[in-house]
């Protein structure tokens, strides 16, 4: 199987995992039960975005600490290709306007992935696997 994170999972899998359901932490804490963890090249940016508008604070250095979180085991950054750039402005309808998840879907889209969220309006829809 091949997850896709989506930004909240991948930050709280490393600063909070028990907001994680303990379906999610189980699968995480164990690389036997997926092929390979997905993140899009979208999520890095979500972070330094919260970091900038203080709704979150780290103690280390923040490069230090996406290089870290990047280092999961199986993970795969997903770049944002051209392809999946214009895929992610072409959903079919109807899905909300938030420019990263756009792009997250897509990924998740273009790699036959499922989406691990929290997201109740990823989750909602229909044109996407989602796991919570």
């Amino acid at each position: 199987m091949k997850y896709l994170l989506d930004t909240h999972v991948w930050v709280w899998w490393h600063m909070q995992p028990q907001k994680l359901s303990k379906r999610i932490r189980t699968i995480l804490l164990d690389p036997q039960q997926y092929d390979e963890l997905l993140l899009s090249a979208i999520s890095p940016w979500e972070f330094s975005k919260l970091l900038e508008k203080k709704r979150i604070g780290i103690s280390c250095n923040p490069e230090e600490w996406i290089r870290e979180a990047l280092a999961m085991p199986k993970l795969r950054l997903i770049h944002i290709t051209p392809t999946i750039s214009y895929r992610s402005t072409t959903l079919p309808q109807p899905f909300h306007d938030d420019p990263a998840d756009q792009i997250i879907v897509a990924s998740a889209r273009e790699e036959n992935a499922t989406v691990i969220t929290k997201d109740s309006l990823i989750r909602g829809y229909h044109h996407v696997r989602t796991l919570w």
